[in-house]
């Protein structure tokens, strides 16, 4: 998974500097010390600073750009044509680093930590070292969701802090960059060109969509420049900031836009119409490394597409009386549950006022289930979060909805991004899971844990999506077993959430190893889970921009449920949920890891 990727989907806040990180780590390494524990400790510290100076983006997203490391909150991360080379070259230093220190010197703590760098390493090196690309997940430069112009002003307004001069010049700085970084990415994706490495004209087609919004403005009004003046002047920062942000945008960022733009628009003609990766060299090599990477998991892709026709049969006989119950009995699941979806009771107002109505119904669901995590939780954290659209920019090839991780010193809330292009996508039903899912007991919670965990910080950012995703579906069903949907209809909001992921597990691996169309998997997600065909389609494009990601969801959902019914039939009449639940203070792993050690922590009790 490429930085930008990773950090869309990190989550939640930590409240630890560096330093008192190191206090908690040596207080844990007091219960249980091992000749071999302070090395592994100083191996991570050398690559973690070695991977924070090396991406300056990650530092501000992580805090961490500050003392030794202030001046890289001026500066961006290298993007040239040696950047991919160079990554792989210090992760493969890194790894000899860490797997030069013998596990059997190590405390049990630190043996689960060293496996799950090296795991995280081995995984960040298969797209360089096989693919010639960053991620295998991730095999195009630009897309509708890929892209300095896509990513950058993201980082820009939700990341790069403004509450001082020195930040507001950094702004500048990095601004100034931008240009830069898109000739770096234009000239990246003509050589993956000739590679034949190009996304599907309809990804082509957004993304010149969406390049074209961002060009549109005046400099002095674009969201580039807008983002510097509005929090400088709500910091009360002195300066003629809007004035120079917009000079830099008219003299080297819209020229660099116009420049790619261009480029993108040569490789419009003959971009191919097929939707999975099969269709460019190597395709079914990078989906296989893509799918082990997504789900930690060697399942095949025909195991993953069986797995999902077999889910999405069994969560439709579910759905059925319910759906029944609410005097919806003509048609398939699917049509029916598209039938629900079109109820006006269920509908917020297609407008602004809709919009900020739908997130004050988000906020309060997260409020509501805070009070009632104590059930199954020993210390619930109660992190900051915070629900915004997707900027209009950007929305129509946006995701539905993503994550931006808070610093670890907690100086800015997590962020929950919410696509409203249409408010129509989201029917009142459907909210409840979605926010037990992003917020709280799913991401937010979960990262939020191993964040206030004594483990290194080279730990809290290792990124294993389907041990993620996994659990914010079990979040979800943990919720009803919390009593966290008020209604049978939310409930089938819950249960279709389910039928979703489902569908992805047929729909990816539809694409990218059957040859499905674009059309096709779209018109299989609408009829399947009765989701509106806009939202639908933009699901189906991200998929195919993004292999086997989609699928990683409900597999780690079957992971976390197979290690709670293993606990659970261990320990017998001594399980106890809450106990089950402290594993998230050991942070995310691969999930044959996972239930390796949630069996250990059941059979120790």
């Amino acid at each position: 998974m490429d930085r930008r990727l990773f950090l869309m989907s990190g989550v939640a806040a930590a409240g630890l500097t560096l330093t008192g990180e190191r206090a908690a780590l040596a207080q844990a390494a007091k219960a249980a010390p091992s000749p071999g524990d302070a090395r592994l400790t100083a191996a991570f510290d050398q690559v973690l600073a070695q991977d924070v100076r090396s991406a300056p983006e990650l530092a501000t997203s992580l805090g961490l750009d500050t003392g030794a490391n202030a001046d890289l909150r001026r500066k961006l991360d290298d993007n040239s044509e040696g950047a991919i080379a160079a990554d792989l070259a210090q992760n493969r230093a890194a790894r000899a680093k860490v797997a030069g220190i013998d596990p059997a010197t190590l405390s049990a703590q630190a043996r689960i930590d060293r496996e799950v760098v090296l795991y995280n390493i081995d995984s960040k090196m298969v797209g360089p070292s096989r693919f010639g690309v960053s991620s295998p997940q991730g095999p195009y430069l630009i897309t509708q969701q890929d892209g300095v112009y896509f990513a950058l002003p993201d980082f820009l307004d939700s990341t790069h802090p403004v509450k001082t001069v020195a930040d507001a010049e950094a702004y500048l700085d990095r601004l100034s960059l931008m240009g830069q970084q898109l000739d770096n990415e234009t000239a990246g994706q003509r050589r993956a060109a000739a590679k034949g490495q190009v996304a599907p004209d309809f990804s082509l087609d957004l993304a010149l969509g969406q390049m074209a919004k961002l060009r549109a403005p005046a400099a002095a009004d674009n969201q580039l420049v807008q983002s510097l003046t509005s929090r400088a002047t709500a910091a009360g920062l002195a300066g003629d900031w809007g004035t120079r942000a917009a000079r830099i945008v008219e003299a080297q960022v819209y020229p660099a836009l116009d420049r790619q733009i261009a480029f993108v628009k040569t490789l419009r003609p003959t971009a191919r119409s097929a939707a999975g990766v099969w269709a460019i060299p190597d395709g079914e090599a990078i989906y296989a490394a893509a799918l082990a990477q997504a789900t930690t998991t060697t399942l095949s892709p025909d195991e993953v597409h069986r797995m999902g026709l077999q889910q999405v049969a069994e969560l439709s006989a579910q759905l059925d009386p319910i759906l029944r119950s609410q005097g919806l009995t003509q048609g398939s699941v699917g049509a029916r549950l598209d039938q629900l979806n079109r109820q006006p009771a269920q509908l917020f107002a297609n407008t602004d006022a809709g919009r900020t109505e739908l997130l004050a119904s988000l906020n309060a669901g997260v409020r509501s289930m805070q009070t009632k995590l104590p059930q199954a939780f020993t210390n619930p954290p109660n992190a900051p979060l915070e629900i915004r659209r997707v900027a209009p920019e950007i929305q129509d090839g946006a995701p539905n909805g993503y994550y931006f991780r808070a610093p670890l010193d907690g100086s800015r809330a997590a962020i929950y991004w919410i696509n409203l292009k249409s408010v129509h996508d989201w029917p009142k039903y459907t909210l409840p899971s979605l926010t037990y899912h992003e917020g709280v007991p799913g991401h937010h919670l979960q990262i939020s844990t191993a964040q206030r965990a004594p483990t290194h910080t080279l730990r809290k950012i290792a990124f294993f999506n389907a041990y993620l995703e996994g659990w914010a579906l079990y979040a979800e069903q943990l919720a009803d077993e919390l009593g966290g949907y008020a209604s049978p209809v939310e409930r089938a909001g819950y249960l279709q959430s389910f039928l979703f992921r489902a569908a992805r597990l047929v729909v990816d691996t539809g694409i990218h190893t059957k040859r499905w169309t674009h059309d096709q998997a779209t018109r299989y997600m609408v009829d399947t889970v009765g989701f509106a065909p806009g939202r639908s389609q933009r699901e189906i494009e991200r998929y195919c921009v993004s292999p086997g990601q989609a699928c990683s969801y409900k597999i780690g959902h079957a992971a976390w449920l197979r290690a709670r019914d293993n606990a659970r039939r261990i320990a017998g009449s001594r399980f106890d949920l809450k106990h089950f639940h402290d594993v998230l203070e050991s942070g995310a792993m691969p999930l044959s890891m996972l239930e390796r050690i949630v069996e250990e922590r059941a059979r120790a009790v």
